[in-house]
Parts: structure tokens; sequence; C-alpha cells
């Protein structure tokens, strides 16, 4: 009897959930990992249920994550498993920035990826930041957002363009119009702000 005929067939339900425990599974990234997910969706539920996350999938935009469940009335409140990180305000800035650039992106219906290079990034974020005379300490501080950015999955950088940087569908989820709206209002005093320090 050889070694392959001992080999049980393995449960594809423990990848799928150390994936997500891990981050973001993308469906271009690992077509075989998400069509498991998409099977596996009751399954993968339950067992994060039982830690206090609910899966978040998009289909449509290939993508899904993890998010701390909102607690039931009459349930005990779990340890928060997935924590909530505070951003700084350019890396915020950019954020939105990018959000909308993403909504004019489809609204004009040409590709299904939004490529921006490292300097049309630079640019939109230029507006909003104070003059400076140095322009490659700015250029730093804007390279190092990008970089926080990147490191959060909302960008991601093309293989052989170093300078040229995918911005990811998930944005969409976690920018949502209410958070653009809030956004807004807060850009506009620090806009105010700028306005008055000149």
């Amino acid at each position: 009897m050889s070694d392959d005929d001992n080999k049980q067939p393995t449960d594809p339900l423990p990848p799928v959930l150390i994936a997500l425990l891990k981050g973001i599974v993308y469906a271009e990234s690992n077509p075989a990992l998400w069509d498991d997910l998409l099977q596996l969706q009751a399954r993968v539920r339950d067992q994060m249920a039982l830690l206090g996350l609910e899966l978040m999938l998009d289909e449509a935009e290939g993508y899904a994550w993890l998010r701390t469940r909102p607690v039931q009335e009459g349930e005990p409140e779990l340890p928060k498993l997935i924590t909530r990180r505070q951003l700084s305000f350019p890396v915020s800035l950019l954020l939105a920035l990018l959000r909308k650039k993403l909504a004019e992106f489809d609204a004009s219906g040409d590709d299904s990826r939004l490529i921006l290079s490292r300097d049309e990034i630079a640019e939109l974020l230029r507006l909003f930041l104070p003059d400076s005379s140095n322009e490659i300490r700015l250029l730093k501080q804007i390279d190092s957002h990008i970089n926080k950015i990147v490191e959060l999955g909302f960008l991601r950088k093309l293989r052989g363009h170093e300078q040229q940087f995918e911005v990811r569908r998930i944005l969409k989820a976690f920018v949502d119009a209410q958070w653009l709206q809030e956004f807004d209002q807060r850009l506009a005093e620090y806009q105010e702000q700028l306005a008055k320090q000149k």
C-alpha cells in the first residue's frame, strides 16, 4: 500500500478560515481558495460567529474579509479579535481622495481596474497639504502615506512597475458615503484653518 493510498482528502475549510483571519481574500489572487470560500460560506459564517466575527463577502467585486459582529441583545460581549486602527489625517485624506477617484472612474465605465501613478497620487494629496519649500521631504512623506495604504490593502503595487498602483475595489466597502460625508466636513474645517495660517 503506497502513501498516496493512505492520504485522506483534506478539508478545504481550515485554509479558508486562516486566509480570512490573516486579512482580505481576493478572488483574483487565489481562485481555488475563493471557490472554496464561496462553497463553504455557511460553514465559514458559523465558525467565525463563534469568535464574534462576521464574514463580509462581495462576490461581484471578488473580495471578502472579516469584521467584528455587532453584539445582539442578550448576548455576552466577547473580547475584540480585530482591532480598529486610528489613521493619521493624511492617510485618511488620501483614502477619501482615492475613493472619490474610484467613484469617478466607475462612473466613466472605462475599465475594471483603476491604475494611478505615484505622481498622480501625490498630486491628489499635494493640493491639501501645507506648502513646503522642501520638495524632497514632502515627496518622502507622501511615499510614506502611500506605503501605509498599500500595507492596509487598499492600494497594490503593480509588478514590474514600482511607480504604478492599482486602487483595490475593497476601498468602496470601507470608505462609504457616510464616511466620505463626515470626512468632507472635517476637510472643510481643515482647509479653513490652513487659509487662516496663510
